[in-house]
């Protein structure tokens, strides 16, 4: 019997409490998944937000100096609006994200920190669906993640964690990556949906840069169109997609 070409996404896991988002910079969590994250924290859950950079390198029309600081702003208010309050930057430069051992470590000492039972992070793949490269920030975070949820249980692999008073985690179950072309579950976007909306917006300087469109219409007409899109494989529900590996 062959295999439907898309099959239905099956439920995000919801026996958990503590959620770590990882990705490299102000706004990806707003374009990938912040109506799933509106939906926790409203049940609840806890979801701490860590980015490897802050944006700085954004803004062709902004220098780096002054639009770190600008776009740390405004991935906090963004972040507030989907409900996070806690907001950490790792300072890795923009654009330049290497993978590799620092870049594990510095996720893997957020882990122990925060002890999610879920990770999320965004595609690492090197193409979004085959139709555009991806960034190498991405990958390097998103692949450094799915990494750093082992690293962050081993106190064998960056023993200094351990002396830094970060004990070893082995307490993550799962990492979602957002973004991905393979998607194998969702969350109902309904009740998140226009949160996100205002989430996203809160990255105006960003936006006003990218498009030329009126924001508000930008974004909604993304963000709407996207999760109708994933709906239709979650029973005619608008939803945020992610693929889950098991831990």
């Amino acid at each position: 019997m062959t295999e439907p070409t898309n099959p239905q996404l099956q439920p995000m896991p919801e026996d958990w409490r503590r959620a770590l988002a990882v990705v490299a910079h102000p706004d990806d969590l707003e374009y990938g998944c912040s109506a799933a994250v509106a939906a926790w924290t409203d049940g609840g859950r806890e979801v701490v937000y860590v980015l490897a950079t802050r944006g700085e390198a954004g803004i062709d029309t902004i220098a780096p100096a002054e639009c770190g600081p600008l776009r740390e702003r405004e991935q906090r208010a963004s972040a507030a609006v989907v409900g996070v309050s806690t907001v950490e930057f790792l300072d890795h430069r923009d654009g330049v994200v290497a993978y590799g051992p620092a870049l594990r470590r510095d996720i893997a000492a957020a882990i122990r920190r925060h002890r999610p039972e879920l990770v999320i992070t965004l595609n690492h793949r090197d193409t979004w669906g085959g139709v555009a490269w991806n960034t190498p920030d991405h990958v390097a975070v998103g692949r450094a993640t799915l990494d750093a949820a082992g690293d962050a249980g081993n106190r064998w692999i960056f023993p200094e964690l351990a002396e830094q008073g970060l004990e070893p985690w082995n307490g993550v179950r799962w990492v979602a990556v957002a973004g991905s072309s393979t998607p194998t579950h969702a969350v109902d976007a309904s009740a998140g949906l226009e949160r996100a909306v205002g989430s996203l917006l809160e990255h105006r300087a960003y936006i006003e840069a990218l498009t030329d469109e009126e924001p508000e219409t930008y974004v909604r007409g993304f963000l709407t169109g996207v999760a109708h899109s994933v709906g239709e494989r979650f029973g005619g529900r608008p939803a945020v997609a992610f693929e889950l590996f098991n831990r």
